[in-house]
């Protein structure tokens, strides 16, 4: 969602010039105030004048953001955030070709995303979507993809700095292949996908 603002904060009986911010799944108070909320849980979201009010965890909350940017900051909280499919473009008519895992099971996450766009046809598939858990397989899905009509491909990897491969060297493998990263997106609280695109 990505909103932060500089606002006055009351939170239950204190008041303090705070920086707020609104991100994919919570609101974070910064500086004399500090907070932090799952948008999930807030209750009663609301504008009154130039206030964004709402209750979370017992506390009544005001932040005034000004009137025009309370009614944004709302209608942020009110809109459900994507799906992964939608975030990965996967659908039945934008299907996907899936490579991997070669160790365990499918993410639960990127199994309920793939569930109504995946194909097994590699001229149909729109796109690849290659989960990487060794080097190794990552040099493979590059060769593969290479084979394939459509030029995307979403790797989808451990996220963390004890990933292997890790981020930067998936991304300097599949730059020297010619690709271009251009979104990212996390798949669950252990796996990240990076889209590329070749050239």
């Amino acid at each position: 969602m990505g909103r932060e603002a500089l606002c006055t904060a009351r939170v239950g009986a204190e008041t303090a010039e705070a920086t707020a911010l609104l991100e994919s799944t919570t609101v974070v108070l910064r500086g004399a105030l500090k907070r932090k909320w799952d948008i999930a849980a807030l209750q009663n979201l609301r504008v009154d004048g130039d206030e964004l009010r709402f209750e979370a965890a017992d506390e009544a909350v005001a932040l005034g953001l000004g009137e025009k940017e309370a009614g944004k900051w709302l209608t942020k909280l009110q809109t459900p955030p994507p799906t992964l499919a939608a975030k990965l473009g996967v659908s039945a008519e934008n299907p996907a070709l899936l490579i991997g895992p070669t160790v365990g099971t499918l993410d639960p996450a990127l199994a309920e995303a793939l569930s109504h766009g995946l194909t097994g046809n590699v001229k149909a598939a729109r796109m690849l979507v290659a989960v990487i858990s060794k080097p190794g397989e990552l040099e493979r899905m590059a060769d593969f993809h290479a084979t394939m009509l459509c030029k995307t491909v979403w790797v989808v990897h451990q996220k963390g700095r004890d990933a292997f491969p890790s981020d930067a060297e998936i991304r300097i493998e599949l730059r020297s292949r010619g690709y271009v990263d251009n979104k990212t997106s996390a798949v669950s609280d252990k796996l990240t996908a990076t889209r590329y695109v070749r050239r």
